[in-house]
């Protein structure tokens, strides 16, 4: 494939990196190191073996640190130094191989698979076309009985088949006879190479038979296996390629949700149209009704409806109004609004969770590299198997001999065994993506499926940040709604997450507002201050000092209002546990998993909460170590662990898990360690995430074991001779696709 050099000057500026590239995450500052992570789309891939050759030629490469390339999603990633390379060096390279290479982010990269797709549906109506002709001119030799088709007849159908596959062979079979040239070309072998082969003497061969009758290979024709086994073959690989769309939609729409340009507020006023990636924080930009957001910010002026479903997995569309953000990626539904930029480029959360997917979905599971390591040696097994195979019958049949390797060449195309794994985890990890899951390494999905026992921290995983009022006790000397303005009253001079809750409640229930004055506030007992009268609000301790004694009944609340000695209120809270945490407990139960829940708060508290969903297993008071040291303790027994925590103090634990869990708002997406992260607030994911994974194992399984099914089957009968080459292709262009639609069910997961 031929390189446009007019692309280097775009490739190699550096302003235009940010829409490929990111900087590596080893670097310590950008003006010290200069190595950068690019993602790409490479084109004209088939297999794994074209994947070998393409990372082959990076590594080659001056100043190329590494190259991934997935075979299934046909993306590459290259780390590469700035400093000893440019971007259009590389690609250079990808080219003189044969291949193509677009960035990940190219807004043209969409049309251009229409494009591929288009002509493959051409290629794929030609050959369709002309077998049902070829068929036609051969059925009359199929049926005819002695003498009823003179020689002449004879003859003329068979010129008449062979003008009809030269657009087959010429046009139908490009794909094919491109790779295998280059595969020689280049001292290497794929996929493409034994199909190839396989057309070119099963065409050389009728055709002999076409010209010289009475030849060394016989009078034998074989353009109508020829045009069947073609259609086939193409059949499949149009299927593939629409499925593979698909299964991919959910990373390229996600990348896609930028918009190319944007309007800014210029000094005076008035606005302008300039390109995202010129946007600098602090600017002010106007985002009209059904376009994106281009960067994080915050709302100057206007209301409207923002879609986050992709990037939170939240399905219903979030009000948006002056002074509350926005996030890059989520698109404007409703009105205008004036929104002034925070963060810009690989800052945004967007580019986070891009970056994120596309690192997983360049991932090679363990399964997926296992079957990538035999396809190579399989593929030059093939060519000997085949060899042999001819040799076996060309003594007695030269003609037959050549069509017996024919079919060994096509039948044992491992077509299905490269896609059996990668095609059903990519799949998976699409489905979780929707639903606000991502996934940061495919191989957490093979540990997933095989988890017995669930570890859960408290706050902030199974409960909400925030607090609520459970009980309220109060003395007759006062109302509830007095005592509640009174202590909201001191409560409002202080940021206690527990002040909080009180003036938040006071807010809500319309209690009238009442002024405290000379307020003091004693850390970690509570505050002093002026109401109608002095009063106390704190802990029993802070109260006991004026010589108040809680009452029995209240002695479980956490915050007491009382005047010198005499007690007024108390007020118990809870935190707010998740609507979807029982459910989710309940979910985990019924499909074999213990659950447990290790916390750093109080053992009543964590008691009361895993009281309150059903989960026996309960340790408060534990630190960082102690869930640690639990965790360990059932991993010696035999037990894979999952850990879900909001990865803020859980990092020991999440990191020594099988599989890890977090939420993404608790952390950066960049400092995360957890394998998956639940951008959304619901729990329930956690469950889902889990019967996925173990349904994505039954579905690999699955694929290889027909795979291998259809290989023990299928090779002894081409050997024998008796799976005619049509058949041979029918068999290879099904197994492909049977594992491709089989995995294509876990995207429709839910």
């Amino acid at each position: 494939m031929s390189f446009d050099p007019s692309v280097s000057t775009l490739l190699d500026d550096p302003q235009e990196w940010l829409r490929f590239s990111q900087p590596h995450t080893s670097n310590a500052s950008l003006a010290q190191d200069t190595l950068w992570d690019s993602q790409v789309v490479i084109q004209g891939m088939h297999c794994a073996a074209c994947a070998f050759t393409v990372e082959a030629a990076l590594l080659a490469v001056p100043g190329v640190r590494s190259a991934e390339v997935n075979a299934a999603t046909h993306r590459a990633k290259v780390v590469w130094s700035a400093s000893v390379v440019k971007p259009s060096v590389w690609v250079q390279a990808i080219a003189a191989v044969g291949y193509g290479a677009l960035p990940a982010a190219d807004s043209s990269l969409r049309q251009i698979r229409q494009e591929e797709t288009r002509r493959a549906l051409w290629r794929w109506l030609v050959a369709g076309f002309c077998m049902m002709q070829v068929m036609m001119y051969a059925y009359p030799a199929y049926v005819a009985g002695e003498g009823d088709i003179t020689p002449d007849m004879v003859q003329l159908l068979r010129w008449a088949s062979w003008v009809l596959t030269l657009p087959v062979v010429f046009f139908s079979c490009g794909p094919f006879f491109s790779a295998a040239l280059r595969d020689i070309r280049w001292h290497r072998i794929s996929m493409d190479l034994p199909v190839a082969l396989g057309m070119a003497i099963t065409f050389a061969l009728s055709s002999a038979a076409t010209f010289e009758p009475n030849g060394i290979l016989g009078g034998d024709v074989y353009f109508d296996s020829l045009t069947m086994f073609v259609f086939f073959l193409l059949t499949g690989r149009w299927l593939e390629l629409r499925v593979r769309d698909q299964t991919a939609g959910a990373l390229e729409a996600l990348m896609n949700r930028l918009p190319d340009s944007v309007l800014r507020q210029l000094g005076d006023g008035s606005f302008e149209r300039v390109a995202v990636r010129r946007l600098l924080p602090d600017d002010v930009i106007r985002v009209l009704p059904s376009e994106g957001f281009p960067s994080d910010g915050v709302i100057l002026e206007g209301q409207t409806l923002a879609d986050e479903a992709l990037l939170t997995g939240e399905s219903r569309p979030q009000s948006r109004g002056v002074g509350q953000p926005v996030v890059a990626g989520s698109h404007n539904l409703l009105a205008p609004v004036l929104v002034r930029v925070t963060q810009v480029g690989e800052d945004t959360q967007f580019s986070k969770i891009v970056a994120l997917m596309e690192n997983a979905s360049l991932q090679k599971p363990r399964l997926a590299q296992l079957a990538d390591r035999v396809a190579k040696p399989f593929l030059l097994g093939v060519l000997v198997m085949a060899a042999l195979a001819g040799a076996w019958w060309w003594p007695s049949n030269p003609g037959h001999a050549l069509m017996v390797a024919v079919a060994v060449l096509v039948v044992t195309c491992p077509c299905a065994l490269s896609l059996a794994t990668p095609a059903a985890m990519l799949a998976a990890a699409g489905a979780l993506a929707r639903q606000g899951v991502l996934v940061r390494h495919l191989q957490s999905l093979e540990a997933l499926a095989g988890i017995d026992t669930v570890i859960f921290d408290k706050t902030g995983t199974l409960t909400r940040d925030a607090q609520r009022i459970t009980h309220v006790f109060v003395s007759d000397a006062l109302s509830s709604e007095l005592a509640l303005g009174w202590a909201a009253a001191l409560g409002a001079h202080s940021l206690h997450p527990l002040s909080r809750v009180l003036v938040a409640a006071r807010d809500a229930s319309g209690v009238s507002h009442v002024a405290a004055q000379d307020v003091v506030e004693t850390v970690g007992l509570g505050l002093q201050g002026q109401v109608d009268e002095v009063l106390r609000l704190g802990s029993a301790t802070f109260c006991a000092d004026w010589g108040v004694v809680v009452p029995e009944f209240a002695c479980a609340a956490q915050v007491h209002l009382c005047r010198r000695g005499e007690w007024l209120a108390s007020w118990q809270l809870s935190e707010d546990v998740r609507e979807d945490a029982a459910p989710t407990v309940q979910a985990l139960k019924d499909m074999g998993i213990a659950v447990y829940v290790l916390s750093g708060d109080h053992s009543q508290a964590v008691q009361q909460v895993a009281q309150e969903l059903g989960i026996d297993l309960a340790f408060g008071a534990c630190t960082p170590q102690d869930k640690l040291a639990r965790m360990m303790g059932l991993q010696a027994q035999g037990h894979h662990v999952v850990m879900v925590g909001d990865g803020l103090n859980d990092g020991p634990v999440l990191a020594g898990a099988h599989v890890s869990m977090a939420f993404g708002q608790a952390v950066p997406l960049a400092q995360s360690k957890s394998d998956l992260v639940l951008m959304g607030g619901k729990l329930f994911v956690v469950a889902t995430s889990l019967r996925l994974a173990r349904q994505t194992l039954h579905v690999v399984r699955q694929n290889l074991v027909w795979a291998a099914i259809y290989n023990t089957v299928c090779v002894p009968l081409a050997v024998v001779g008796w799976l005619p080459a049509w058949l041979a292709g029918l068999g290879m262009a099904l197994s492909s696709l049977c594992v491709v639609l089989n995995s294509f069910r876990l995207s429709k997961a839910s």
